[in-house]
């Protein structure tokens, strides 16, 4: 394998890419037939103090932390501590409603039927939200892929409730110390010995260490060593029934499906090998773990960047000179929506939105030219909506939902509506999210999905 790689053509790639996309730095492992082969790093792990990156260094590697956390899942199934099939208690989803639940397998595969959200506690004194009342029905648990940190909360929380103990320590016992990942941790800060990287904005600010809850998401630390080691070891851990089953996908477009806690790509179709991937995001973080089981070889790339740009071009020459015919398409989630003109005809129509702390009157007036007023308990914007292959109505807007949750960090709103015709009459459904655009002005904000139903009226 180490022939394949061109280390001069790979230093090359990661300077430019740190200077192109003005990222501090980029750290690289290679792993082949169960041992690290190759680890480097470029830039500055920490900009005010000049201190280089190393291979040493570990990174936050956001959602990263969710196939760590379903591997733990899926080995206390294999222990026989929780079945995959069995809806989940309701303890755990305490919002959720008199429907059924979703079982352990719906959430790994984000098919349990909720909402997208996050939310971050920055330590600056605002009220931490609430993660549990967002947690509620949108849809039918097994119904349609949501890519949802909701999903692996209440998986973390069952994990601490079958074994007794706190999510991180279960991931330590159970996953990181049998595979050997001395670098791994989970929670808001990485505790050492070995340095780790600051996190920053995509235009070079430094974050502060930071919390949410939905940890057994986002809250994962490794070096690229390591976390090449995890994709490749991981199986070892399970049985190989139960690998079977992560390796299970239902599809999210023609490349791509996804598993149990992974990104699937390939094994078979098109001559392509089996591919299992995931992608981290989030607040000065910017990482990526690739696994091809059939070559014995993963590899891992992580950026302390919220800007993934670098990573991606340092990600993509690195693969296309270990993988006959890889494109990145391969193991990136799609977010292809692809717009279209709004249908809908003008009217007026009304209903609510049911916020955690009250229900909002909300009216909708659709005009020509796909022109739309929108006004929730007495605020208003007016904007311009679209349709999608999801949407009937797609819109975002400069209106604030008047809530305490999202005048902590979401000033905007955005609309995605469905029209469908029930025995009551028509309707228009969806979800009504409040959210910031990216990090002006500070840091990345929350994100607050809610339900909404509106009638003609």
């Amino acid at each position: 394998m180490t022939d394949l790689l061109d280390t001069a053509r790979l230093d090359a790639v990661c300077a430019a890419a740190l200077a192109t996309h003005h990222c501090p730095s980029v750290s690289v492992a290679v792993a082949a037939e169960g041992e690290v082969v190759h680890a480097g790093a470029w830039g500055l792990a920490d900009s005010a103090s000049g201190r280089a990156a190393e291979p040493g260094t570990a990174y936050g590697v956001g959602s990263v932390t969710k196939p760590m956390t379903a591997t733990a899942v899926c080995r206390a199934a294999d222990a026989g501590l929780l079945d995959l099939d069995a809806p989940v208690p309701a303890a755990a989803l305490p919002y959720f409603g008199p429907h059924r639940r979703p079982t352990a397998r719906e959430l790994l595969r984000h098919r349990g039927g909720l909402g997208a959200f996050y939310a971050w506690d920055y330590g600056d004194g605002a009220a931490p939200v609430d993660p549990d009342r967002y947690a509620v029905r949108h849809r039918a648990p097994g119904s349609g892929f949501e890519y949802a940190n909701l999903g692996y909360r209440v998986l973390g929380r069952l994990l601490e409730d079958v074994t007794g103990r706190p999510l991180g320590h279960v991931l330590r016992d159970e996953v990181f110390g049998p595979l050997g990942l001395d670098s791994c941790h989970l929670g808001p800060v990485h505790p050492g010995p070995g340095p780790a990287a600051v996190r920053y904005t995509a235009d070079g600010r430094p974050y502060p260490a930071y919390d949410c809850g939905h940890p057994g998401a986002t809250l994962g630390w490794a070096t690229a060593s390591d976390l090449a080691l995890f994709a490749q070891r991981a199986p070892s851990l399970l049985t190989p029934a139960t690998t079977a089953a992560v390796r299970d996908a239902l599809p999210l477009n023609e490349h791509l499906g996804y598993g149990l806690g992974w990104c699937v790509a390939g094994g078979g179709r098109d001559g392509r090998p089996l591919v299992l991937s995931h992608s981290g995001g989030g607040g000065g973080t910017g990482a990526m773990v690739v696994a091809v089981p059939e070559q014995r070889l993963s590899v891992a790339v992580l950026t302390n960047s919220t800007n993934k740009a670098a990573r991606d071009a340092v990600l993509g020459a690195l693969l296309g000179m270990l993988v006959p015919g890889f494109q990145l398409e391969w193991i990136i989630v799609p977010h292809d929506d692809p717009e279209r003109p709004l249908e809908l005809p003008p009217g007026r129509w009304t209903g609510r939105i049911p916020a955690p702390e009250r229900e909002l009157a909300v009216e909708l007036r659709i005009r020509e030219a796909g022109r739309i007023d929108l006004r929730v308990d007495g605020e208003r914007a007016e904007g311009t909506a679209s349709a999608s292959r999801d949407w009937d109505l797609r819109a975002a807007l400069p209106l604030p939902l008047p809530t305490a949750d999202a005048r902590v960090n979401s000033p905007l709103l955005s609309l995605g509506l469905r029209r469908s015709t029930t025995p009551d009459g028509a309707e228009l459904t969806g979800v009504a999210t409040a959210y910031k655009a990216g990090e002006a002005g500070g840091f990345l904000g929350n994100y607050l999905s809610h339900r909404v139903a509106l009638r003609p009226s």
